[in-house]
């Protein structure tokens, strides 16, 4: 499928929300390992939860590649509990471990070229792509525009998505529209998540957000340069 999104909107979207909100500073996390992890534990939870387990798994000197591989797989579980599926993603967690083990560790992925790096990732047990784009640009810093559900939300109720669009077709216009700009799309994921949880939720808060006045979900939409 091929997609094509004009980039002048995009970009209007970005700074409308920048100028709300300003720089997010996002992913919160003090590693790229911890990244890693981090990308494995939000599945399909609130990064609240997320928090609390790293929390644990902080606390429990369990915060690193070789501690994790040596915990047994119940109680990795159990320190990962708060974020929810705790038994598939301690599964899960450990299969992206053993991945980074035997390919050298993060330094050596690395190294890695982009296409080989992010198909890499994918291979490994439970990783999609939401999950591997996460690791991808905010791990190891390559141009990978992450598509997630608040992307999509955004996106369509603005009206330049349907919203079903297949993630690689919809990730690689995006991409196509704003280049390969990582200090960009990682400050655009950031503020996605932002605006998704303070107006535009699964029941939106229309009045005065930032993009109300080009949205075509709130019925007001007149065109980005008034954005």
């Amino acid at each position: 499928m091929t997609l094509a999104i004009d980039s002048s909107p995009l970009r209007a979207i970005h700074d409308a929300m920048l100028a709300r909100y300003g720089p997010q500073q996002w992913w919160p996390a003090d590693t790229p390992f911890e990244v890693m992890i981090g990308a494995v534990l939000t599945q399909n939870t609130a990064w609240t939860n997320v928090e609390r387990a790293i929390g644990n798994l902080r606390a429990a000197n369990c915060l690193t590649l070789e501690h994790i591989l040596d915990c047994p797989q119940n109680e990795l579980a159990q320190l990962i509990r708060p974020s929810g599926y705790f038994n598939i993603k301690a599964d899960r967690l450990l299969h992206l471990c053993r991945f980074v083990a035997e390919a050298g560790g993060v330094e050596a992925l690395a190294r890695r070229q982009d296409h080989d790096l992010r198909q890499a990732v994918l291979a490994v047990k439970g990783v999609g792509p939401e999950t591997a784009d996460d690791i991808l640009l905010y791990a190891f810093r390559r141009p990978c525009f992450v598509i997630d559900a608040y992307t999509r939300r955004i996106l369509s109720r603005i009206g330049l998505i349907q919203g079903k669009e297949p993630y690689e077709a919809l990730r690689h216009a995006i991409e196509q529209a704003l280049g390969p700009d990582v200090a960009l799309y990682n400050e655009y994921h950031g503020l996605v998540v932002r605006h998704a949880k303070e107006a535009c939720s699964k029941k939106p808060s229309c009045k005065g957000c930032c993009l109300a006045e080009a949205c075509a979900h709130g019925g007001r939409a007149h065109g980005w340069e008034n954005v």
